[in-house]
C-alpha cells in the first residue's frame, strides 16, 4: 500500500478498561514499545495512577491510538475522563482473576458513555490453567450479556510471552473497518486531557479530537473563560503534522496562554464558536442499584475530560424506571452539545450512579415542567434536521443562524444547507436567520385581514402605505413576508390585495380631477405635495390615497419624494432631449433645453437617469 493510501486511512482511539492489576499497561506495552505509566509514583508503585498513551500502525496502514487507563477505584475520574475520547475498548480481564469490581464499573462507565464496539482481551493465561480461563470467559459473557460487547470477540493473550498478540492485531485491524470515522465537518472541539511546558516549545496540550480539523497557525479559543491562543505546531502520534483531525490523538503547542492556565477539563473550540452553559436538560440511564432520585441531588458530572458538581433535578421518571429526563444546574459553565455522552457519579459514597446524552443546552428557563416534558421528549427523538425546525418553530421571530450553529454543534454552512432543505424552514439572507414557513404563514395571514380593513375604510386608495402593512415587523422579516406573495400586489411603496380594484365616489371623482388640474397648472415649477393637495381643495386624509392612485395611473410622476409633477411636463422634457440623443451636456444646457430652474432641474436629471433616458458621466450627462 502506497504511503498516501495508509495515511488516508482514518486512525482509531481505543481505550483500556479493567480492574487494577489485570494487566492493561502492560498489554499496551506489549502491542505498541511503549511505556505507559510516566509519573514517577506510577514507576514505584507498579499502579497507573493518570492517563497514558501510545500508538501502533496496523499492516494495512491504520495507526491507532491508546489510551491506558488506571484500574484503581481511587483515579475512577481519571478513568472517565479518557474513556470519553475514545471509540472502542479493549475491556481487560486476568484470566487468573476473571471479573473484578472495577471490571464491572469501568464496563458501565463504557456503555454509559454509549462506545458501542470493542474486543475483550483476556490476559495473563500464562498464569492460569484451562479451567480458569474457560470461567474467565464464561464470567465475562454473563457481565456483557444484552451490552455491547455481548458478541464482541474474546482474545486471549499473554503479555510476557506474546501468546495472541499476533491475533489481537488482526481483530483490531478488523474493528478499525467497521467503525465510521469521526465528522471532520463539525466545529473544532478539542477536549484537554494534559498540559504541560516543554523546554523551547512553552505550553503543549493533548486530547482527542472530538469534530472538526486545526491546522498551525489558527487561533483556538479555550473554555472556560474563552482565552485566545495560537497554534504554533501540531503533532500526532509524534509526528509533526500541518493539519489535525477528527478523531486524532493531537498535541498542539500553543503560544499566548502558559501551560498553568490551561488543565484537563479544558477544551479547544474555533472562536466565538460556542457557548458553555451551567443549566443544561439531559437524558439518564440508571444503573439498577443506583435507583432514580425522589429529590433534588448533588452529583458529579463528568463530559468529555472536566468533572464537575451539579444539582440534578429528575423532570420525568420514565416507563422503565431505569431512565429519566432531566436537568443539571452544574457549578461552572461547560461546553456540551446535543448527543454528548456523559457519566453522572455520586460524591458520597463515590461511585457511578447512571449516564447518559445531553438533550438541549440552551433550555428555556421559563417552560412549564408539562411542556418542559414535552418538549424534550420531541428534541430526543428528532433528527438534526428536524431539532433545527423544533428550535425554530418554538422561538416567536425565528433564529439566527450563529445561534444555531452554536446550539447544535453545526458550521453555519452545514446549517443553511439543512434549511435549505427544509420544507418548513427559510433562510433569510440579509439577517442570516432562520424562520419557519408556518410562522410566515401566520404573518400573511394578519397581513391579509389588515388590507382588508383598509380597503373597506380607504375604498378609492390603490394601497396602503406598505411601511404601515408590514405592522411593525423588522424590515429582514418583512422581506421573508412579502417576497413572493401571491395574495397581495406591491407597487412603489404601496400594497394591495391582488383583487382589489379602486371604487371611488362622485366626489372623489372630482377630488381626483382638482388635484390633477392643479399639477397641471403648476408646470414645471409644482410646489410640495401637500401645498398642491390643499390648494386643490382636498380632503388632506383622503387626499394621499387620491394622489397615489394619479401616479399608479401614470398621470402624475413622483420625481424624488417631494417633487411631484404632471406627466404633460415629463412628456416634454422627454421630448426637449429627443433631439440632442447621443449628446453629452451640462446642466446649464439642460436648463435652457427645457426652461426648467436649477431647483427642479438636478431632482428631474436624477430621475431621467434612473429611467435611463440620461446617464451621468462626472459633472455632465449623455442623451441615451
Amino acid at each position: 500500500m502506497s504511503d498516501s493510501n495508509m495515511r488516508s486511512l482514518p486512525g482509531l482511539v481505543i481505550g483500556t478498561a479493567g480492574h487494577i492489576d489485570h494487566g492493561k499497561t502492560s498489554l499496551v506495552r506489549a502491542l505498541t514499545g511503549i511505556d505507559t505509566d510516566r509519573l514517577a509514583e506510577e514507576k514505584k508503585r507498579g499502579i497507573s495512577i493518570d492517563l497514558g498513551f501510545a500508538h501502533l500502525t496496523l499492516a494495512d496502514g491504520r495507526q491507532i491510538s491508546f489510551i491506558d487507563v488506571p484500574g484503581h477505584e481511587r483515579f475512577v475520574k481519571n478513568m472517565v475522563a479518557g474513556a470519553a475520547g475514545v471509540e472502542a475498548i479493549l475491556l481487560v480481564v486476568a484470566a487468573n482473576d476473571s471479573v473484578k469490581p472495577q471490571t464491572r464499573e469501568h464496563f458501565d462507565i463504557c456503555r454509559l458513555l454509549g462506545i458501542r464496539d470493542g474486543i475483550i482481551v483476556l490476559t495473563k493465561i500464562d498464569l492460569a490453567s484451562p479451567e480458569q480461563r474457560s470461567a474467565a470467559c464464561e464470567d465475562i459473557r454473563k457481565l456483557c450479556a444484552g451490552s455491547f460487547l455481548d458478541n464482541a470477540p474474546i482474545v486471549e493473550v499473554s503479555a510476557i510471552t506474546g501468546e495472541g498478540l499476533g491475533t489481537l492485531k488482526q481483530t483490531l485491524a478488523e474493528l478499525g473497518q467497521r467503525l465510521k470515522p469521526r465528522n471532520d465537518a463539525g466545529l473544532l472541539r478539542l477536549p484537554v486531557d494534559r498540559s504541560f511546558a516543554l523546554k523551547g516549545f512553552g505550553t503543549v496540550v493533548t486530547g482527542t479530537m472530538w469534530n472538526g480539523t486545526l491546522g498551525t497557525g489558527e487561533t483556538v479559543e479555550i473554555h472556560p473563560g474563552k482565552r485566545k491562543a495560537r497554534v504554533r505546531g501540531l503533532q500526532v502520534h509524534g509526528q509533526p503534522v500541518s493539519m489535525a483531525r477528527a478523531g486524532q490523538r493531537t498535541a498542539v503547542n500553543l503560544t499566548g496562554v502558559d501551560h498553568s492556565e490551561v488543565r484537563r477539563g479544558f477544551m479547544l473550540t474555533a472562536p466565538a464558536a460556542f457557548e458553555p452553559r451551567k443549566m443544561i436538560d439531559v437524558a439518564i440511564d440508571w444503573l439498577p442499584e443506583a435507583g432514580i432520585p425522589a429529590k433534588r441531588k448533588q452529583v458529579l458530572f463528568h463530559a468529555g475530560t472536566a468533572e464537575v458538581p451539579a444539582l440534578l433535578k429528575v423532570l420525568d421518571r420514565g416507563e422503565h424506571h431505569s431512565s429519566s429526563v432531566a436537568r443539571l444546574w452544574l457549578a461552572q459553565p461547560v461546553l456540551v452539545l446535543p448527543g454528548d455522552r456523559f457519566v453522572l457519579r455520586s460524591p458520597s459514597p463515590l461511585e457511578t450512579v447512571a449516564g447518559g446524552s445531553v438533550i438541549d443546552a440552551f433550555p428555556p428557563a421559563r417552560l412549564s415542567r408539562g411542556k418542559t416534558i414535552a418538549r424534550l421528549k420531541a428534541l430526543s427523538e428528532a433528527d438534526i434536521p428536524t431539532r433545527l425546525e423544533i428550535l425554530v418553530e418554538e422561538s416567536a421571530k425565528g433564529r439566527m443562524v450563529a445561534g444555531l450553529a452554536r446550539s447544535t454543534g453545526l458550521g453555519e454552512e452545514m446549517v443553511k444547507s439543512l434549511v435549505g432543505n427544509s420544507a418548513k424552514l427559510a433562510f433569510i439572507e440579509s439577517a442570516q436567520s432562520v424562520v419557519s414557513r408556518r410562522w410566515i404563514a401566520r404573518e400573511r395571514e394578519k397581513v391579509v385581514a389588515w388590507l382588508r380593513e383598509f380597503h373597506r375604510n380607504n375604498p378609492a386608495a390603490a394601497g396602503a402605505p406598505i411601511a404601515q402593512a408590514r405592522l411593525n415587523l423588522e424590515p429582514q422579516l418583512a422581506t421573508a413576508v412579502f417576497q413572493d406573495f401571491a395574495a397581495v400586489r406591491i407597487h412603489g411603496d404601496l400594497v394591495a390585495l391582488a383583487e382589489h380594484k379602486p371604487t371611488i365616489s362622485a366626489a372623489e371623482a372630482q377630488a381626483l380631477s382638482n388635484i390633477e388640474s392643479a399639477f397641471r397648472k403648476a408646470g414645471f415649477q409644482p410646489a410640495a405635495p401637500l401645498e398642491i393637495l390643499r390648494s386643490a381643495s382636498a380632503d388632506i386624509r383622503n387626499a394621499r390615497g387620491l394622489l397615489e392612485a394619479l401616479i399608479k395611473s401614470q398621470k402624475l410622476v413622483r420625481v424624488s419624494e417631494d417633487l411631484v409633477f404632471h406627466s404633460d411636463v415629463v412628456s416634454h422634457i422627454r421630448k426637449s432631449l429627443a433631439p440632442h440623443k447621443g449628446r453629452k451636456f451640462s446642466v446649464p444646457e439642460f436648463k435652457e433645453w427645457t426652461h426648467v430652474s436649477r431647483k427642479y432641474a438636478i431632482p428631474l436629471l436624477e430621475y431621467l437617469d434612473r429611467q435611463h433616458v440620461t446617464r451621468r458621466e462626472g459633472d455632465a450627462r449623455i442623451v441615451l
